[in-house]
Formats: structure tokens, sequence, C-alpha cells
């Protein structure tokens, strides 16, 4: 009887997406277990290829299946004996790949990171016998009594309305949150107060984890990531906490992984987290799965929302999408019972008052960027604390145009539009970066510039000068603030950039609306009101939410608080139109012959005329795109069809003259679930 170790190869050619046979030799049978890193030879070039371990069998004349008639190349090395990829991750790694049309190398270097000799020692040298600290299972507040809790022991799919408000955590709790914090140079002043949506999964997560359960919970940014862990650290132990996020270096990234494969833990963290291990996982949360964040933007490009949809039908655990505003995926989820709805008990929210819908006889005053009635409201609030005010742009202006003529001004370098980050800036290519110092007008030759539009930095000079002696901060990409102090202050952030403050801000102004919803996009309006909702949520209990210059079903749904409501229309018009999420796409991109091939190779799958081959603007000369729509019922289908076409055309391709080696270039590429795929060409 031979060992036989099969394994995947660290390789992004899709031909070679699959599992090899090696043997392996007698003095690392021991060693090698599923998991583990070794390093394989090639048929071809006598070439060494990294890869993991996915199983390991006998082969022999009494074994299962008969004994490979050939002879079996040896393991080159094992890299370490440490089994850094756990079944579940494998398992999860080839459905995702495979919904994806993609290979399942590319998504194991998302949950995979790479080896850190120091850690793994430290690892094979811990104490087995060490048991963390056993947590209780605290009640879900601010829902009906017992729903959250049965959809966890139930194992049960949930679409969870968040609290729109910061909530007060206990003292005892507060305290502990602040002692786990202490050696956190970014942690908050005051950690008593957090998102209403943190506690809840804070609470969902530990009663998870009092069963000896892990929990998996993924959240788009830092800012969220900071909020999150001070609420996990009111309730669970600081060593059952693990992160995973962009921010770690890989040596923490390994240390994360391995603590969560040694016990039960509540694993943290942006799309990365989605893949931690977890043997016994009881719950998988998502927070505002609507956030272009979580949309990878390396292949397979898998969303982290299908991730959590593939990996609780694997598991089995309990899986929650918690938002403000509701996607329409989820909603789709929702409208076919495949997720129940949630909703809060809690009856305070927002105060949220549409400018445009108010009775006002102040004639065209009414309809200035910030009407007299939202910078009354503001005044006052600013004198007993922090003011939040949302606009659309960062720098000073959206654009700078000549003063002489009106022609819009554009980069000498890449064509792009011109910038000013600050007033009396040098104007700056928002696109390429370039400096324009001596900019010169092509149409009239004049040389002075002026700002149009205003962005962050103009909204805040302006408010300055309405708000003598009251401090004004600027938070955007550039100037990213976690938490301002409850103290009187004026706030411009961009969108996704406000900054959260104890206890809620007294009065929020949400500008620019219009700007934002006049953007093209097939998700523009569900990206807008999470926007709007998210920052509407950092108010205080209480405190007034202007929406200024929207009308319409939007502003109702806003005011009224129902947030399923225009997730549901929008829903219904993607019906009608074959757009997604009520079906599926494809994205085909390469030459006219082979994207042809490629839709034809589908036959009947698709349910609405394909749009394209059109020219797009690609390095490669002749490049098209066509978009296929399919149903969700065809996904596997469709998926083996164009990652089958993808090999073909990848194994055909020949080597460029010259004698380099080097190959041309893919003549075929395949995207599925594309977030935006009508998007310009």
């Amino acid at each position: 009887m031979t060992t036989v170790a099969r394994v995947v190869l660290d390789s992004p050619l899709p031909q070679l997406d699959r599992l090899f046979d090696y043997r392996v030799p007698s003095e690392h049978e021991d060693a090698c277990v599923p998991g583990v890193r070794v390093k394989v030879p090639l048929r071809t070039g006598a070439r060494i290829s990294d890869a993991y371990v996915i199983e390991v069998v006998e082969d022999g004349p009494g074994a299962p299946g008969g004994a490979f008639p050939g002879e079996l190349s040896a393991i080159e090395t094992l890299v370490s004996p440490v089994p850094v990829l756990a079944p579940e991750i494998w398992t999860l790694a080839r459905a995702v790949a495979d919904r994806a049309a993609g290979v399942a190398s590319d998504v194991l270097r998302l949950a995979v990171p790479t080896r850190q000799v120091r850690v793994e020692k430290a690892w094979l040298a811990r104490d087995p016998e060490h048991v963390p600290p056993s947590v209780a299972a605290p009640a879900v507040t601010g829902y009906a009594d017992g729903v959250v809790e049965g959809i966890l022991a139930a194992n049960q799919r949930a679409a969870v309305a968040a609290i729109p408000h910061p909530v007060q955590l206990p003292a005892a709790a507060a305290a502990a949150a602040a002692a786990a914090a202490a050696a956190d140079d970014a942690a908050p002043d005051d950690p008593a107060w957090v998102p209403g949506w943190a506690l809840t999964l804070a609470q969902a997560a530990a009663s998870t984890l009092a069963t000896e359960r892990s929990a998996v919970i993924a959240v788009p940014d830092f800012r969220d990531l900071t909020d999150l862990e001070r609420a996990l650290h009111a309730l669970v132990p600081a060593e059952r906490v693990v992160r995973f996020d962009a921010k770690q270096t890989n040596g923490q990234r390994a240390k994360a992984l391995l603590q969560a494969r040694t016990h039960p833990v509540v694993a943290i963290g942006n799309r990365t987290a989605m893949y931690a291990p977890a043997s016994d996982l009881g719950l998988i949360a998502m927070w505002d799965d609507g956030d272009a964040s979580f949309i990878e933007p390396r292949a397979p490009y898998v969303h982290t929302r299908d991730v959590a949809l593939v990996r609780a039908a694997q598991s089995g655990a309990a899986l929650l999408f918690l938002s403000h505003a509701r996607s329409t995926d989820v909603q789709r989820l929702v409208e076919l019972h495949w997720l129940d709805d949630v909703t809060p008990l809690r009856a305070a929210v927002p105060k949220v008052i549409p400018t445009a819908q108010q009775v006002s006889a102040e004639g065209f005053a009414a309809q200035a960027r910030i009407p007299s009635s939202a910078w009354r409201a503001a005044r006052e609030a600013s004198r007993t604390g922090p003011v939040l005010v949302q606009v659309a742009n960062p720098g000073f202006g959206t654009g700078l145009v000549c003063a002489d003529c009106g022609e819009r001004a554009h980069c000498r370098v890449c064509g792009g539009p011109l910038g000013s980050p600050t007033h009396g800036a040098v104007p700056q290519c928002r696109f390429c970066g370039a400096l324009a110092a001596g900019y010169r007008c092509p149409t009239c030759g004049g040389g002075k510039l002026k700002a149009v539009g205003q962005g962050a930095q103009r909204t805040a000079d302006e408010l300055g000068r309405a708000f003598p002696g009251t401090r004004i901060i600027v938070a955007d990409g550039s100037r990213p603030i976690d938490e301002v102090p409850a103290r009187p202050a004026v706030v411009v952030a961009t969108r996704g950039a406000e900054p959260s403050t104890p206890g809620g801000y007294a009065c929020v102004l949400l500008l620019d609306g219009e700007k934002m919803l006049g953007r093209e996009g097939l998700r523009v309006q569900e990206e807008v009101l999470r926007f709007w909702t998210n920052a509407a949520a950092k108010g205080a209990p209480g405190a007034e939410v202007y929406l200024v210059g929207i009308g319409g079903s939007l502003a109702t749904a806003m005011a009224l608080w129902r947030l399923d409501t225009p997730a549901h229309d929008e829903l219904v018009d993607r019906r009608e139109l074959m757009f997604p999420p009520a079906v599926r796409v494809a994205t085909l991109t390469g030459t006219e012959e082979a994207v042809t091939a490629a839709v034809e190779a589908l036959g009947e799958a698709p349910v609405g005329p394909v749009l394209g081959p059109v020219p797009v603007d690609d390095p490669v000369p002749g490049t098209v795109r066509a978009i296929v729509r399919f149903p969700y019922a065809h996904g596997t289908e469709v998926a083996a069809t164009l990652k089958a076409e993808v090999i073909r055309r990848s194994s055909t391709r020949r080597v460029l003259p010259g004698g380099n080696r080097r190959r041309a270039a893919p003549t075929l590429r395949a995207r599925l679930d594309d977030a935006e795929p009508f998007a310009e060409v």
C-alpha cells in the first residue's frame, strides 16, 4: 500500500484547478495531514509548485478504486506540519470558485495568509489544555422576546432591521470594554456608547459562543470594526475575539487563523473574515451587506454576501443580515421566504424632516442648499452638542471652470477634471493627480479659475463664517476620524466617513441628495439610501434629521422609516427589466470570436437577450464585452460551461515570438454577478 496525498496547486491557471495525486515519502507520512503546506513537482519544465494537502488516502491493490496504473511523483518538501487550511474552508473555497466560474487557489489566497514561521512555532508550543473563560448567554435586546435567540438556536436565517440610535452599555459592561481596549491607542475616549447594530451583533455572537460554537461577523470598514469590537469586549473575554482585517500584518492574520482553529471564537473583520476557520460554526452575520467594500476586487470577484450564503448552506449555521436600509439582494431572499423578516420593537426612530415637503412662506429661500429651517435647527443644536452635516464630495469644489468663459478645466496629462482640495490650492487632476500649475484655458487663454460646486472643505468654510466661535471638523477619505467628543461642534463629513460621537449627534443635515441620486449606476438609489440612513442613525434619540432637497417616495420612506419599501419597489422594476438581483449575470470580455463562442456554448440557459458584444476600452485591441442574463436555477450549468470555455482558451494560447516564453493575453475572461454590470464601457 502506498500513501497518496491529493493536493490543490497554488496556481491561478484554470487548467490546473483540480486535485493532483502525489506519493507521500515514508519520512513524511506522520506529518502529512490534510491542510498542511507542501511543495510538489510539476510534470513540465521541472518546476516546483506550492500546494495544500486536501486528502490523504491509501493506494494499492486492496484500496477502493484500485491502484494507479502509473508511477506517482513524490512530494518534494513538507513545508510545515501545521494544518493551516481547515477542511471546511477548502469545501467553501471550492464551492465559491465553482459558483463564480473561478479558480479555487484564488479564493484560498484570501483565506490563508503566507507562512509565518514564528507564529507556527508558538502555536505548536501552546498549551492544548488551556480553556478560555466561558461566556454567559445574554438576551438580544430591542426585539420581540426570544425572536433572535430562537433564530440562533434553530440555525435559521433572518434579515434584521438595526436599532437606529446609539445605545449605552451598562456600567459594568462599559468598564470591561474599557479594560479590554486599554492597550489600543485607537480606542475611543468613552466606551460606554456603541451603535445599536453593534450591540445586537455582539449579543447574538455572545449567545452563540455560550453554546461553545463559533461566530463569524463581517463588517464593511475599520470604523464599524472598532464599534463592533467595543461592544464585544463588553460581553466576551478578549481572547475569544479574533480579528481578520486589511490593516493586519501577515503575522497577525496567521496568528488569528490558528487561534480560530484552537477553540470557539468570535471572528470579526472585513471581507476575509468570512473565510475564518470554525469547525463548529453557529452564527454567520453581516452588517450593511450593500456596502461596496464587500465587493472583492480580485478574481473571482465574489461578493462577501454570496460567500456567507454558501457557507451557511454548507455549515447549517444561523445567518443574520443586519442593516438599516435593506439591499435588493436581501429583499429578494425575504420575498422568497428564504430569510425571516425581523424588525425592532423600539418605536423611537429618527425624526426625519424632508425639507422639500415642508410648507414654507420663504419662497426661493426654501430652495437654498441649506434651508432656513435646517439652519435654525443646526444653530440651536450646536450650542449643546455636535451637529453632523453630510455632503457628497470632498475638497473645496466639485470642479474648476475658467473665470472668463466658463469652460470646464481639464488635465493636460489625462484629460480628467481639475479640482481644488482647499481654497487657493494649486489645481490638481481628480483622475491622475497631476498638478496644473500655470493653467491656461485652451478656449480663451484665460489663466484664472474659479470653483463650482461645494465640497466638504468649502462647506466647512461657509459654516465656519455662519457659526462663529463653533469648532468646525472636516472628515473625509484623506482625513479619517473615528470619533468626535460630545461637545459643541459642526462635523462636515463625506458620505460613509461620518465619525461617531458618544450619545449621538444633536442634529443631522443630509445635503446634496439630488447630486448623489444623479449619478449613473444600477444601485445608486439603494446606495444613497444606505448613506442617509447610516448617517441618520448616528443622531441622538429625538434629534432632528433634515433631508434637504429630496421629495417623493424616498423622502416618505425616510420620514416613516419604512426602509423595506424602496427595496421592494426597486426589486419589482428589476424583475420587469430582467436586471440583477432578479436574475444572475455573467460578463464576458475578450476577443469577439471568443465571446461569441462562449455565448453560443451556453445554449438555452439565458432568460433574456444577450447584451452585446460591444467594444470596450482595453489595452488589448479588439476587446469586446457581452452580458448574459440567466436564472439562478441555471447557475451551476452556466458557471461550469463558462469555466470550460475559459480553460479551453487558456490551454490553447500560443507563446509569443521572441524566445521569452511569455504567452499571449487570455482571449476570454468571465465574471459572474458583477455588482455594476451595466457600467459605461
